[in-house]
């Protein structure tokens, strides 16, 4: 026959247990003289104590999301301002441009009676001295 007949009749007997002893009462350790607080009133402790460093986490967080705020305002202010000083450099190019055109610079002339040369009659003066 196997170890365990699980198919086996009612009639197999049940294991005869056997009978418990009693344990001695546990002796109570006699409270102490400092202790005299409650336990709940050492978890509220710590819950405050945590819920402080938390909100100092969250103080500091925030404190750095406004620093990183503050220094993208001043950096989108340098960039306008980058922006409007190339406007106006590029307008004060073009103004050079426009005051060193060829067409102003003849009409300057005309004022003062002055002619253009003819192409062929230019020459040149020598001006070093010839002892050298």
């Amino acid at each position: 026959m196997a170890a365990v007949d699980w198919f086996a009749h009612a009639e197999v007997a049940e294991p005869v247990t056997a009978p418990r002893r009693r344990k001695p009462p546990a002796r109570r350790p006699a409270p102490s003289v400092r202790s005299r607080r409650k336990p709940t009133q050492r978890r509220v402790r710590g819950h405050i104590v945590w819920m402080t460093l938390f909100a100092i986490l969250l103080f500091g967080v925030v404190a750095v999301n406004v620093a990183v705020l503050r220094a993208h305002v001043a950096v989108s202010k340098l960039e306008q301002e980058r922006a409007q000083i190339a406007a106006h450099n590029q307008a004060l190019a073009s103004a050079l441009s426009a005051a060193n055109s060829a067409p102003r610079i003849e009409a300057a002339a005309r004022r003062l009676n002055l002619i253009q040369a003819p192409g062929g009659s230019q020459s040149y003066v020598d001006l070093t001295p010839h002892g050298r």
